[in-house]
């Protein structure tokens, strides 16, 4: 078990790399230079509050108990009855319990930072605040739960190995709807980025950290971990050739942005099934979900007119969207021989596509639904936008 816990102490370390790394990727040069601190300052405030959450009732919520197969229960409060020293029971013995509740704690930090991306701007910085600690206990430790805690998702036998589910859906559609509900911006930035340069190191600090991210989810040093990173890897290089590919034959014109962006649609599709599918599959998945993400920034954005000023919608939610259906089709026993059947273009039937569509489907009306009821009912008490004025200031350069 020594083993285990010094690579998952690792992983743990690269997932929290990844928020600084989503700090430089969107604050850093995706966002007018009046609005650099503010966004930084969002996104890196991520590894504060869900850091205390977890700690105080996050873990408790997702693996301890089962309340209709929903969420957990406060056994743990503040980690209290927990034996830290303790074989984890939720690894199967690969590892103990403070070691899985870190590496756990490190996807509640990152989760948050990533619907940052649609709200730049313009949300008023106590209602973000009061929203993570809102939707933390109401969306995130329930998903948590119900996917990898002992569920209902996880009873139907929904696959989701590092977080396609939990992390990139949940996060992509909340970013929708904070965005519907915050409005346009009232500038709107035509221009490229102002720092480029910022972009691709947030990029390559996510793509180093999606290794921990992703291979850590096996929760041991294995050959399925090794798989996993494979994958990802993968997966990613065959995205960003697809999206210069689509730059040049739409726009005419490949640009380092396009990459970067195709890259994280890579990393996100791929998210759900990379211990489960072969380099075949990975390679499909990197290329449906970038071709998916792709027409739907550059094509349904501009007709629904709802303004994800980064994206995250686009990049997260609808990338792993797919990457979580396609799941269905391409798991694999022979990959992973942990999981009940194979997908359908791995020897077994639509069975494990059904459940996948299911599953997502779930997920994305129990965000829109939940995300809402806390919108509505946090607007009664705290100013969702800022002034008028100072969104202004902050928008031109």
């Amino acid at each position: 078990m020594a083993t285990n816990i010094v690579f998952i102490f690792v992983c743990s370390v690269l997932v929290f790399f990844m928020t600084p790394g989503l700090s430089f990727f969107y604050g850093g040069g995706m966002v007018p230079k009046k609005q650099v601190n503010n966004t930084l300052m969002s996104v890196f405030i991520m590894c504060s509050i869900p850091v205390l959450l977890w700690v105080i009732c996050g873990y408790s919520l997702s693996f301890s108990g089962n309340n209709w197969n929903l969420i957990g229960d406060l056994h743990n409060f503040m980690l209290h009855n927990v034996k830290m020293g303790a074989v984890s029971a939720l690894t199967d013995g690969k590892l103990n319990n403070v070691t899985f509740i870190i590496f756990q704690m490190m996807f509640a930090v990152i989760t948050p930072a990533l619907f940052v991306g649609a709200i730049v701007g313009r949300m008023d910085f106590k209602f973000l605040i009061s929203f993570v600690v809102l939707w933390s206990i109401f969306v995130y430790y329930p998903m948590v739960h119900m996917v990898w805690g002992g569920g209902f998702l996880q009873g139907l036998g929904a696959l989701d190995f590092a977080g396609g589910l939990v992390v990139h859906i949940n996060a992509g559609v909340t970013a929708l709807i904070l965005a519907w509900f915050l409005g346009p911006r009232l500038v709107k930035q035509n221009a490229s980025p102002a720092n480029l340069s910022w972009v691709v190191l947030g990029t390559s600090m996510l793509w180093v950290g999606w290794y921990g991210f992703n291979a850590g989810s096996a929760l041991r040093m294995n050959t399925i971990a090794m798989q996993a990173m494979l994958t990802t890897t993968v997966a990613t290089a065959t995205a960003m050739l697809v999206w210069i590919i689509l730059d040049v034959f739409f726009k005419k014109n490949a640009s380092l942005l396009g990459i970067c962006s195709g890259a994280v649609c890579g990393l996100v599709a791929i998210t759900p099934a990379c211990g489960y599918v072969t380099i075949t599959g990975s390679m499909v998945i990197g290329l449906v979900a970038t071709l998916a993400s792709y027409l739907f920034i550059n094509k349904v954005k501009p007709i629904i007119k709802i303004d994800d000023t980064l994206d995250a919608f686009g990049c997260h939610g609808i990338a792993g969207i797919v990457g979580s259906i396609l799941t269905g089709l391409f798991a694999s026993k022979a990959v992973n021989p942990t999981i009940s059947e194979s997908g359908f273009f791995e020897g077994g039937s639509l069975h494990l596509l059904g459940i996948q569509l299911g599953a997502t489907i779930f997920t994305v009306i129990f965000t829109v639904v939940i995300v809402s009821i806390v919108i509505l009912g946090l607007k009664q008490i705290i100013r969702m936008r800022i002034s008028k004025a100072e969104e202004k200031l902050r928008e031109l350069m």
